[in-house]
């Protein structure tokens, strides 16, 4: 309680316009999403050992955890999915947002609007539809070199608004930029095993 007092946000106002699109340009141009869009597959594993097998070229995944291997074909609609793979498809949704994220900020039903910040530049992020929690808000705090250094949430599955966790571990694959650590006052999320081919 006392954290949520002291910690708790509301969505700051952002300014919607040229600057928000050149920034989120400039991050795009940084982490090479011409790049991020030619690969056809990504294999990772996330923490509590869910472990994926991203098929991108034909839109399926193979989602590994405790006993269960679920193969999603994505083009199907997860209303059609059973328990279980809905179950996938909600792991996946959210564990995949944790790596290609900055990708995403030109996705529909996304908007973009600057904020200022102490250190580094601020781009809010907020997505109107889309994944599992639309509504969600992301503010991106971005250095000179145009790469994330960390975001604030504002989302409904997280209780306190504001919650500042980090993007570290930056790795490049096939000239492609990911981050793959995520440091936090409350937990430290780590990417591993990340592979990628084209």
């Amino acid at each position: 309680m006392i954290a949520y007092l002291y910690i708790d946000e509301s969505v700051p106002n952002g300014t919607q316009g040229q600057d928000a699109e050149l920034l989120a340009d400039e991050m795009l141009v940084a982490l090479n999403k011409p790049g991020y869009d030619s690969i056809a597959r990504i294999q990772f594993t996330y923490p509590r050992g869910h472990t994926y097998d991203w098929d991108r070229e034909n839109n399926r995944v193979r989602v590994q955890w405790d006993e269960n291997d679920v193969t999603l074909d994505l083009n199907q609609g997860a209303e059609n999915y059973d328990a279980t793979e809905y179950q996938a498809y909600e792991y996946f949704i959210n564990d995949s947002f944790w790596l290609v994220a900055p990708f995403k900020v030109r996705d529909k039903g996304v908007n973009r609007s600057t904020v200022e910040v102490k250190n580094g530049r601020g781009l809010l992020v907020s997505y109107a539809s889309g994944g599992l929690t639309p509504g969600d808000s992301y503010l991106w705090i971005i250095d000179n070199n145009g790469f994330p250094t960390s975001w604030k949430l504002y989302t409904s599955n997280v209780p306190i608004g504001g919650l500042e966790i980090g993007w570290g571990g930056w790795t490049e694959k096939g000239g492609v930029w990911f981050s793959t650590f995520h440091p936090s006052k409350v937990i430290d999320l780590e990417i591993t095993g990340l592979e990628v081919s084209f």
